[in-house]
């Protein structure tokens, strides 16, 4: 007998419990999800707020270094443009000192032809004049002259720059000509001390004479030792005041000045005020004689500081000369 055979169903109820069961997990997957979803966007504003915050905040610290940068800019800006003119004046100062120089040296090549040419001659006179004088000559009474130096005053005022350079390099040999030209007047009726401003070294004296004896001589001397006041270098003052103090149309007066520099002005207007206070008489001689001493302290400095000095010794020799004198440059500080 013959068995039949049983036909499948395709769509029966096992298969179609299978579809409904998949059908229902999508549903339920899509259920979770659309009820997690708020939650995942609410997380994701708050990460965006908060990198926004943090890249404001990082934006803020930018601007204020931007803010202290261009601060520090304008600042270099403002120092570079300050330097640039501080260089161009610089630059300025430094043509002036070259072109200082460069006369300066050629004054001074100029200076020591003449200095080695009156050595020379003054060499040569030595010997003419032993030649022709002889050996056992001595000086008659009236010649009243030392080395060309009229001594003929009855008063001697020593005007003297006491600025750091002379008492610095030069005092020794100042006490020294000091010394010396105290000798060559054995016996004066009155002597004074000034300084170039017109300072007494003696206060006790000012507008009167020291005595001349050999005490206030040596008096004198030391007291010169220690004698450091103020002075700018210019002789004018005391030379000025000097005269206006002490002259007398009954005394022959000299003043000696004994100095390195002068700082000051115009050399005309010096002559000039010089000229009009001490005066001529009929026989046109100077109510004053001056005579000056000039101290090389400017060989201790380089040739284009060399300048003061220059103008002091021009200065001198035109006031001695206009006024009786006898200026005398020293070329070391040996004696």
């Amino acid at each position: 007998m013959k068995s039949r055979r049983r036909e499948i169903e395709v769509f029966s109820l096992s298969f179609l419990d299978c579809i409904c069961c998949g059908f229902g997990a999508i549903i339920l997957l899509l259920v979770l999800f659309k009820a997690a979803e708020p939650y995942l966007l609410e997380k994701d504003t708050q990460d965006l707020q908060q990198r926004i915050a943090r890249l404001e905040a990082r934006q803020l610290d930018i601007v204020g270094q931007t803010r202290v940068v261009n601060r520090e800019l304008v600042a270099i800006k403002e120092q570079l443009s300050q330097e640039q003119e501080e260089l161009a004046r610089l630059q300025g100062d430094l043509s002036t000192v070259r072109s200082q120089f460069e006369a300066s040296t050629q004054d001074s090549t100029v200076a020591h032809v003449i200095e080695g040419r009156l050595a020379q001659a003054q060499q040569t006179l030595t010997a003419e004049m032993q030649r022709l004088l002889g050996k056992g000559f001595r000086r008659s009474p009236e010649d009243r002259t030392v080395g060309g130096i009229p001594v003929d005053s009855e008063y001697i005022i020593f005007i003297i720059d006491t600025s750091g350079s002379m008492f610095g390099y030069a005092w020794d040999l100042m006490l020294q000509k000091v010394s010396e030209t105290l000798e060559i007047y054995p016996e004066v009726k009155g002597i004074q001390v000034m300084n170039d401003e017109g300072e007494y070294l003696f206060p006790q004296y000012r507008g009167s004479w020291i005595p001349d004896t050999p005490v206030r001589r040596t008096a004198i001397v030391e007291s010169l030792r220690a004698w450091n006041a103020f002075s700018d270098s210019d002789p004018v003052e005391g030379i000025t005041d000097a005269i206006q103090t002490f002259y007398a149309p009954d005394k022959r007066i000299s003043l000696y000045v004994f100095g390195d520099e002068f700082t000051g002005g115009s050399i005309d207007e010096v002559v000039d005020t010089v000229d009009s206070i001490n005066e001529a008489d009929a026989q046109g001689r100077r109510r004053v004689r001056i005579h000056a001493v000039g101290f090389p302290t400017q060989f201790a400095r380089p040739p284009h500081l060399q300048t003061t000095g220059i103008r002091f010794a021009t200065l001198m020799r035109i006031l001695c000369a206009e006024n009786g004198g006898t200026f005398v440059g020293l070329d070391r500080y040996a004696p």
